[in-house]
């Protein structure tokens, strides 16, 4: 195994002579980053429950709306490698206030926009702020204390599962009582805010050790490749995995990949080297995040959402109980648990805390999938996730994809493995699909031992992700 020996192993500083931060305006810092991820949060939860009512505000169909989502996770999915890298050349901040001043720019289109494809063009530029996750990381890796960096990746992984389940309540409540642009007006305030406080909290200048430019190059074939892998997976579930149509696209998925491979080895600065993608410090993290996502992410908003109101073969519920019952609780549990998971993993190690949220993961998914005509054990389970999956899984990721990403792309890695969750996602509600739309029991069991043998297999690999220099295994 080829294996790089310029790996960032402990938070970098940003310029020589950097002094590292704690106390209160180690609390100041997190803060603010905070109010930078909650703007791209609430822009991806709030406005789900929403959809119907956008759809037929302009006379059409609730399917219609499904771009307003898709076109704003593929921006996503884009943005946080390129800009993510973009950073390393002209700064945290400056990039920050960038993803932002996008976003703020695209909810003002929102709205404002009189049609449907407007508004989509504008959840498009709204979703370039997923950026904004992987730079608030990197951000902390540069300027806090090594003692308060774990909790402070918990916090901020903490957000990513949603505000403790009831971010979408209110956006229902929101859109149901003031109208759905009602949910745009609230994220521009919260992005003005955001963008202000990081102005005057963020600091100036680039990373040390980082040289040359950008890769454009690099960065388009990438981002050509992200595309083409997202509507392989989406077109393989509508179309068939055997349509023409899904077959052009996984042509043009592997074509964009060799393309982008060919590129970087050629490229005197890369996104991110050959040798790199190669190593035990990059491909593990990026497989374990694919993986884990789509078994336990297909678990907890699909399956188990399909089961949970099926009257006849499942558990009968209303949706809204469905998601009292089986989705906040997760949720919730995790706001607490990813900043413990961070606390943990500074002190008992990043790999340890990783592979023991994968392992409880794989559990959970086991006794939902062994039990799953039982209410409660499928509820106990898919609870117990808020700990092992939004917790310690989730905050390990996160913070390894910092801690092992190459020191001379800081950026690199943790933009890749950002883009990586969005995929793993729809692979795994993808591969469950077919079964768990059978609506009978043996098709909900079936989805979920699918979900088990995908978190298997990212257990498997988790055991390949190298250790940060200095961490013991």
């Amino acid at each position: 195994m080829n294996t790089p020996t310029s790996v960032a192993t402990s938070p970098p500083d940003i310029a020589e002579g950097a002094t590292k931060i704690g106390g209160r305006r180690a609390a100041l810092l997190i803060s603010t980053l905070l109010l930078g991820v909650l703007s791209f949060q609430l822009n991806a939860s709030m406005v789900t429950p929403a959809l119907p009512q956008i759809a037929a505000s302009f006379g059409l169909s609730a399917d219609s709306a499904a771009p307003v989502q898709s076109m704003f996770f593929l921006a996503g999915a884009i943005a946080g490698p390129v800009i993510g890298r973009w950073s390393d050349f002209i700064g945290r901040r400056t990039a920050l206030l960038l993803v932002l001043g996008i976003m703020g720019a695209g909810t003002i289109l929102c709205i404002a926009a009189p049609t449907l494809p407007i508004l989509i063009a504008g959840r498009f530029l709204q979703g370039v702020s997923s950026a904004v996750f992987a730079l608030a990381y990197i951000v902390l890796s540069e300027n806090l204390q090594a003692r308060v960096f774990g909790t402070s990746v918990g916090i901020i992984a903490a957000i990513n599962g949603g505000v403790g389940g009831v971010d979408g309540y209110f956006g229902g409540l929101m859109a149901e009582t003031l109208g759905f642009r009602s949910i745009f007006v609230a994220v521009l305030i919260l992005t003005a805010i955001a963008a202000g406080c990081i102005l005057k909290t963020v600091p100036k200048g680039r990373p040390q050790g980082v040289r040359g430019a950008m890769d454009w190059w690099g960065a388009g074939s990438l981002s050509v490749f992200l595309v083409f892998i997202t509507y392989f997976v989406s077109g393989g579930s509508a179309a068939g995995w055997t349509a023409p149509s899904t077959l052009a696209l996984l042509a043009g998925t592997v074509a964009s990949f060799a393309a982008f491979w060919m590129i970087e080895k050629k490229r005197t600065n890369p996104l991110i080297a050959v040798h790199h993608l190669r190593s035990r410090q990059v491909w593990p993290v990026i497989a374990t995040t694919v993986l884990t996502l789509a078994g336990i992410f297909a678990i907890i908003n699909f399956t188990v959402v399909l089961l949970s109101q099926d009257t006849h073969h499942g558990f009968g519920l209303s949706a809204s109980l469905s998601a009292l019952l089986f989705l906040t609780p997760a949720a919730l549990i995790g706001v607490f648990a990813a900043p413990l998971a961070g606390w943990l993993a500074d002190r008992r190690g990043w790999i340890k805390t990783m592979r023991a949220g994968t392992g409880m993961s794989l559990a959970c998914a086991t006794a939902a999938a062994t039990f799953s005509d039982n209410q409660v054990a499928v509820l106990i389970a898919v609870a117990a996730l808020g700990i092992f999956y939004n917790g310690l899984f989730l905050t390990a990721i996160n913070g390894l994809s910092v801690l092992l990403s190459p020191k001379e792309a800081p950026a690199a890695l943790p933009g890749i493995n950002g883009a990586s969750f969005g995929i793993g996602a729809s692979l795994g509600v993808v591969l469950v699909a077919p079964f768990a739309a059978q609506a009978t029991s043996a098709g909900y069991t079936t989805a979920l031992w699918i979900s088990v043998a995908i978190t298997a297999a990212a257990f498997l690999i988790s055991l390949f992700v190298a250790a940060p220099k200095g961490e013991k295994l």
